[in-house]
Protein backbone atom coordinates (compact mmCIF):
# COMPACT_ATOMS: atom_id res chain seq x y z
CA UNK A 1 0.00 0.00 0.00
CA UNK A 2 1.13 3.57 -0.30
CA UNK A 3 -0.44 7.33 0.26
CA UNK A 4 -1.11 9.22 -2.84
CA UNK A 5 -2.69 12.21 -3.75
CA UNK A 6 -5.09 12.90 -6.18
CA UNK A 7 -6.02 15.80 -8.85
CA UNK A 8 -10.06 16.74 -8.94
CA UNK A 9 -11.50 19.88 -10.00
CA UNK A 10 -14.81 21.02 -8.50
CA UNK A 11 -16.53 20.77 -11.98
CA UNK A 12 -14.63 17.12 -13.31
CA UNK A 13 -13.26 16.74 -16.51
CA UNK A 14 -14.34 12.93 -15.49
CA UNK A 15 -16.94 11.39 -13.63
CA UNK A 16 -15.39 11.87 -10.80
CA UNK A 17 -17.72 13.00 -7.14
CA UNK A 18 -14.54 13.24 -4.70
CA UNK A 19 -16.51 11.93 -1.75
CA UNK A 20 -17.51 8.28 -3.48
CA UNK A 21 -15.74 7.96 -6.66
CA UNK A 22 -13.06 9.29 -8.59
CA UNK A 23 -12.18 8.24 -12.33
CA UNK A 24 -8.80 7.94 -14.08
CA UNK A 25 -7.59 6.63 -17.07
CA UNK A 26 -5.39 3.43 -17.35
CA UNK A 27 -2.09 5.68 -17.19
CA UNK A 28 -3.16 6.26 -13.55
CA UNK A 29 -4.09 2.49 -12.68
CA UNK A 30 -0.34 1.08 -11.41
CA UNK A 31 -0.02 3.99 -8.92
CA UNK A 32 -3.97 3.66 -7.72
CA UNK A 33 -3.54 0.21 -7.56
CA UNK A 34 -0.88 0.94 -5.09
CA UNK A 35 -3.23 2.72 -2.66
CA UNK A 36 -5.53 0.60 -2.74
CA UNK A 37 -6.57 -0.18 0.89
CA UNK A 38 -4.77 3.38 2.02
CA UNK A 39 -5.64 7.09 2.47
CA UNK A 40 -5.24 9.68 0.06
CA UNK A 41 -5.41 13.51 -0.42
CA UNK A 42 -7.52 15.12 -2.48
CA UNK A 43 -5.72 17.86 -4.58
CA UNK A 44 -7.99 20.92 -6.74
CA UNK A 45 -5.75 22.28 -9.55
CA UNK A 46 -6.12 26.22 -10.83
CA UNK A 47 -7.23 25.72 -14.15
CA UNK A 48 -11.00 24.26 -14.08
CA UNK A 49 -11.91 24.18 -17.30
CA UNK A 50 -10.07 24.95 -21.30
CA UNK A 51 -11.67 28.26 -21.38
CA UNK A 52 -8.86 31.03 -20.57
CA UNK A 53 -11.53 32.46 -18.88
CA UNK A 54 -12.46 29.32 -16.49
CA UNK A 55 -12.93 29.85 -13.26
CA UNK A 56 -9.26 29.41 -11.06
CA UNK A 57 -9.38 26.93 -8.44
CA UNK A 58 -7.65 26.91 -4.93
CA UNK A 59 -4.47 25.14 -6.03
CA UNK A 60 -5.07 23.23 -2.77
CA UNK A 61 -5.11 20.14 -0.66
CA UNK A 62 -8.63 19.92 0.42
CA UNK A 63 -9.77 16.92 1.96
CA UNK A 64 -8.52 13.04 2.62
CA UNK A 65 -10.30 9.51 2.14
CA UNK A 66 -9.35 6.05 1.32
CA UNK A 67 -9.34 3.97 -1.74
CA UNK A 68 -11.50 0.85 -0.96
CA UNK A 69 -12.05 -0.37 -4.64
CA UNK A 70 -10.95 -0.55 -8.22
CA UNK A 71 -13.53 -1.17 -10.88
CA UNK A 72 -13.36 -1.28 -14.45
CA UNK A 73 -15.83 1.37 -16.47
CA UNK A 74 -17.31 -0.53 -18.43
CA UNK A 75 -18.78 2.54 -20.55
CA UNK A 76 -15.43 4.46 -21.56
CA UNK A 77 -12.68 2.18 -22.28
CA UNK A 78 -9.55 2.19 -20.87
CA UNK A 79 -11.48 3.82 -17.67
CA UNK A 80 -11.27 3.12 -14.02
CA UNK A 81 -13.34 3.83 -10.77
CA UNK A 82 -11.56 4.10 -7.69
CA UNK A 83 -14.43 3.54 -4.84
CA UNK A 84 -14.02 5.90 -1.72
CA UNK A 85 -15.03 5.79 2.10
CA UNK A 86 -14.24 7.79 5.00
CA UNK A 87 -13.79 11.06 2.98
CA UNK A 88 -13.55 14.54 5.14
CA UNK A 89 -13.00 17.75 4.13
CA UNK A 90 -9.96 19.45 5.72
CA UNK A 91 -11.01 22.64 7.84
CA UNK A 92 -8.77 24.63 5.37
CA UNK A 93 -7.55 24.27 2.18
CA UNK A 94 -3.67 24.11 2.27
CA UNK A 95 -1.57 25.53 -0.48
CA UNK A 96 0.83 23.20 -2.52
CA UNK A 97 3.15 25.57 -1.24
CA UNK A 98 3.99 28.12 0.88
CA UNK A 99 7.20 30.39 0.59
CA UNK A 100 9.63 28.28 -0.83
CA UNK A 101 8.41 25.22 0.73
CA UNK A 102 6.73 22.95 -1.12
CA UNK A 103 4.55 19.85 0.87
CA UNK A 104 5.57 17.82 -1.51
CA UNK A 105 9.62 17.82 -1.98
CA UNK A 106 8.69 16.15 -4.85
CA UNK A 107 7.25 19.17 -6.52
CA UNK A 108 10.25 21.09 -5.90
CA UNK A 109 12.81 21.09 -8.65
CA UNK A 110 16.85 21.72 -6.80
CA UNK A 111 16.80 25.45 -8.21
CA UNK A 112 13.68 26.02 -6.86
CA UNK A 113 11.08 26.40 -8.84
CA UNK A 114 8.43 23.88 -9.44
CA UNK A 115 8.69 20.82 -11.33
CA UNK A 116 5.48 21.03 -13.58
CA UNK A 117 6.14 17.58 -15.23
CA UNK A 118 5.60 15.91 -12.24
CA UNK A 119 3.08 18.26 -11.15
CA UNK A 120 0.74 17.82 -14.20
CA UNK A 121 0.18 14.02 -13.30
CA UNK A 122 -3.24 13.85 -11.44
CA UNK A 123 -2.08 11.15 -9.30
CA UNK A 124 1.04 10.91 -7.19
CA UNK A 125 2.54 8.69 -4.56
CA UNK A 126 4.02 10.84 -1.87
CA UNK A 127 6.06 9.69 1.24
CA UNK A 128 4.09 8.89 4.63
CA UNK A 129 5.78 12.16 6.82
CA UNK A 130 4.77 14.38 4.09
CA UNK A 131 1.16 13.05 3.54
CA UNK A 132 1.30 13.21 7.50
CA UNK A 133 1.87 16.69 7.49
CA UNK A 134 -0.38 18.00 4.80
CA UNK A 135 -3.18 16.88 7.01
CA UNK A 136 -2.24 18.08 10.21
CA UNK A 137 -2.18 21.80 8.77
CA UNK A 138 -5.27 21.04 7.13
CA UNK A 139 -7.40 19.62 10.29
CA UNK A 140 -4.90 22.62 12.57
CA UNK A 141 -8.85 23.91 13.55
CA UNK A 142 -10.42 20.93 14.85
CA UNK A 143 -7.50 19.75 16.59
CA UNK A 144 -6.92 23.51 18.25
CA UNK A 145 -10.88 22.63 19.14
CA UNK A 146 -10.02 19.71 21.20
CA UNK A 147 -7.40 21.64 22.93
CA UNK A 148 -10.08 23.83 24.15
CA UNK A 149 -12.64 21.40 26.22
CA UNK A 150 -14.65 24.41 26.90
CA UNK A 151 -15.01 25.26 23.16
CA UNK A 152 -16.16 21.82 22.68
CA UNK A 153 -19.63 21.30 20.92
CA UNK A 154 -22.12 19.88 23.31
CA UNK A 155 -22.69 16.05 22.59
CA UNK A 156 -19.38 15.14 21.31
CA UNK A 157 -17.41 14.59 24.27
CA UNK A 158 -14.35 12.22 24.14
CA UNK A 159 -12.18 10.80 25.92
CA UNK A 160 -9.33 13.28 27.93
CA UNK A 161 -6.22 14.44 25.93
CA UNK A 162 -7.65 12.68 22.20
CA UNK A 163 -6.00 15.20 20.21
CA UNK A 164 -2.48 13.75 21.66
CA UNK A 165 -2.87 11.06 19.41
CA UNK A 166 -2.19 11.09 15.40
CA UNK A 167 -3.72 12.71 13.03
CA UNK A 168 -4.14 9.32 11.17
CA UNK A 169 -5.84 7.84 14.36
CA UNK A 170 -8.38 10.94 15.09
CA UNK A 171 -9.93 10.68 12.04
CA UNK A 172 -11.23 7.61 11.83
CA UNK A 173 -12.74 8.63 15.18
CA UNK A 174 -16.85 9.55 14.78
CA UNK A 175 -16.30 12.55 17.54
CA UNK A 176 -13.55 14.01 15.61
CA UNK A 177 -15.45 13.99 12.53
CA UNK A 178 -18.56 15.47 13.60
CA UNK A 179 -16.82 18.40 15.41
CA UNK A 180 -14.39 19.04 12.35
CA UNK A 181 -18.24 18.48 9.68
CA UNK A 182 -20.12 20.74 12.80
CA UNK A 183 -17.67 23.46 12.70
CA UNK A 184 -16.78 23.44 8.57
CA UNK A 185 -20.89 23.55 7.56
CA UNK A 186 -21.43 26.11 10.53
CA UNK A 187 -18.51 28.42 9.19
CA UNK A 188 -19.78 28.03 5.76
CA UNK A 189 -22.94 29.03 6.50
CA UNK A 190 -22.33 32.11 8.86
CA UNK A 191 -23.79 29.95 11.68
CA UNK A 192 -27.25 30.77 9.98
CA UNK A 193 -30.42 28.14 9.64
CA UNK A 194 -30.43 27.88 5.47
CA UNK A 195 -34.22 27.16 5.58
CA UNK A 196 -35.83 29.43 8.45
CA UNK A 197 -32.93 32.28 8.10
CA UNK A 198 -32.38 31.80 12.37
CA UNK A 199 -28.87 32.73 13.36
CA UNK A 200 -28.58 32.69 17.42
CA UNK A 201 -25.74 33.15 19.75
CA UNK A 202 -24.93 31.73 23.17
CA UNK A 203 -23.92 34.05 26.02
CA UNK A 204 -20.64 31.78 25.45
CA UNK A 205 -20.35 32.40 22.18
CA UNK A 206 -21.52 29.26 20.88
CA UNK A 207 -24.22 28.97 18.01
CA UNK A 208 -26.90 27.38 18.04
CA UNK A 209 -27.09 26.23 14.48
CA UNK A 210 -26.66 22.13 13.35
CA UNK A 211 -24.81 20.56 11.04
CA UNK A 212 -26.93 18.17 9.46
CA UNK A 213 -25.69 15.58 7.02
CA UNK A 214 -27.95 15.27 3.52
CA UNK A 215 -26.99 11.68 3.26
CA UNK A 216 -26.58 10.36 6.52
CA UNK A 217 -23.52 8.61 7.76
CA UNK A 218 -25.21 6.04 10.11
CA UNK A 219 -27.73 3.27 9.93
CA UNK A 220 -25.78 1.89 6.37
CA UNK A 221 -26.07 5.01 4.75
CA UNK A 222 -22.90 5.49 4.54
CA UNK A 223 -22.44 9.89 3.90
CA UNK A 224 -19.59 11.20 3.65
CA UNK A 225 -18.36 14.43 6.00
CA UNK A 226 -18.61 16.71 3.34
CA UNK A 227 -19.50 20.61 3.31
CA UNK A 228 -21.30 19.31 0.17
CA UNK A 229 -22.79 16.60 1.85
CA UNK A 230 -24.18 18.56 4.47
CA UNK A 231 -26.90 21.68 5.80
CA UNK A 232 -27.16 24.21 8.28
CA UNK A 233 -30.34 23.97 10.11
CA UNK A 234 -32.11 25.03 13.54
CA UNK A 235 -32.89 22.11 16.01
CA UNK A 236 -36.84 22.30 14.42
CA UNK A 237 -35.62 21.81 11.25
CA UNK A 238 -33.10 19.51 11.47
CA UNK A 239 -35.32 16.84 13.20
CA UNK A 240 -37.45 17.47 10.62
CA UNK A 241 -34.99 17.39 7.97
CA UNK A 242 -33.60 14.29 9.12
CA UNK A 243 -36.71 12.52 9.19
CA UNK A 244 -37.56 13.24 5.62
CA UNK A 245 -40.61 15.46 6.83
CA UNK A 246 -38.87 18.18 4.62
CA UNK A 247 -36.27 18.10 1.38
CA UNK A 248 -35.17 20.30 -1.00
CA UNK A 249 -35.44 20.29 -4.71
CA UNK A 250 -31.97 20.53 -6.78
CA UNK A 251 -32.53 23.98 -6.93
CA UNK A 252 -32.90 24.17 -2.77
CA UNK A 253 -36.67 24.76 -2.96
CA UNK A 254 -38.34 23.34 0.25
CA UNK A 255 -40.15 20.16 -0.04
CA UNK A 256 -42.48 19.14 2.59
CA UNK A 257 -44.98 16.48 3.46
CA UNK A 258 -48.21 18.11 4.70
CA UNK A 259 -48.95 15.40 6.87
CA UNK A 260 -46.62 17.07 8.77
CA UNK A 261 -45.75 20.39 7.84
CA UNK A 262 -48.90 22.61 8.81
CA UNK A 263 -49.73 25.62 7.80
CA UNK A 264 -48.75 26.75 11.15
CA UNK A 265 -45.32 24.97 10.82
CA UNK A 266 -44.69 26.38 7.45
CA UNK A 267 -44.30 29.63 9.30
CA UNK A 268 -40.83 28.66 10.45
CA UNK A 269 -39.55 28.92 6.87
CA UNK A 270 -38.55 32.12 5.17
CA UNK A 271 -41.05 33.74 3.01
CA UNK A 272 -39.02 32.44 -0.52
CA UNK A 273 -39.15 28.63 0.75
CA UNK A 274 -36.14 28.06 -0.75
CA UNK A 275 -32.67 27.41 0.90
CA UNK A 276 -30.02 29.91 1.67
CA UNK A 277 -26.60 27.94 0.58
CA UNK A 278 -23.25 29.17 0.33
CA UNK A 279 -22.00 30.56 -3.56
CA UNK A 280 -19.04 28.27 -3.56
CA UNK A 281 -19.91 25.11 -5.63
CA UNK A 282 -17.05 23.47 -3.13
CA UNK A 283 -19.59 24.30 -0.11
CA UNK A 284 -23.14 24.16 -1.57
CA UNK A 285 -25.28 20.92 -1.14
CA UNK A 286 -24.26 18.56 -4.62
CA UNK A 287 -27.65 17.66 -6.46
CA UNK A 288 -26.24 13.38 -5.63
CA UNK A 289 -26.89 13.92 -2.13
CA UNK A 290 -29.87 15.82 -2.37
CA UNK A 291 -31.46 13.34 -4.67
CA UNK A 292 -30.26 10.55 -2.24
CA UNK A 293 -32.23 12.10 0.88
CA UNK A 294 -35.31 12.79 -1.65
CA UNK A 295 -35.47 9.13 -2.41
CA UNK A 296 -34.08 7.34 0.10
CA UNK A 297 -34.30 9.76 3.78
CA UNK A 298 -37.58 10.77 2.33
CA UNK A 299 -39.08 7.25 0.87
CA UNK A 300 -42.73 7.00 1.68
CA UNK A 301 -43.42 10.35 1.64
CA UNK A 302 -45.27 12.43 -0.11
CA UNK A 303 -43.13 15.66 -0.84
CA UNK A 304 -45.08 18.74 -2.55
CA UNK A 305 -43.71 22.42 -2.82
CA UNK A 306 -45.66 24.43 0.09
Amino acid sequence: MAKAVLTTKVRPTYDDLPEVRYHFPRRYLARIEQAVGDEIIYYEPRRQDDDDAGREGRQAYFATARIVAIEEDTKVAEHYYAWIADYIDFDQAVPFREGTTYYESALRKEDGSTNKGRFGSAVRIVPAEEFETIRSVGFQQTVSLERAPNLSMPGLAEEPAEYERPIKEQIVRRPFRDRAFARQVCEAYNSRCALTGIRLVNGGGRTEVEAAHIKPVGDGHKGPDSVRNGIALCQTVHWMFDRGVVSLTDDYSLLVDRTYVTSDVQRLFTPELKAAVPLSDVLRPHPQFLKYHRDVVCAGRKLVRP
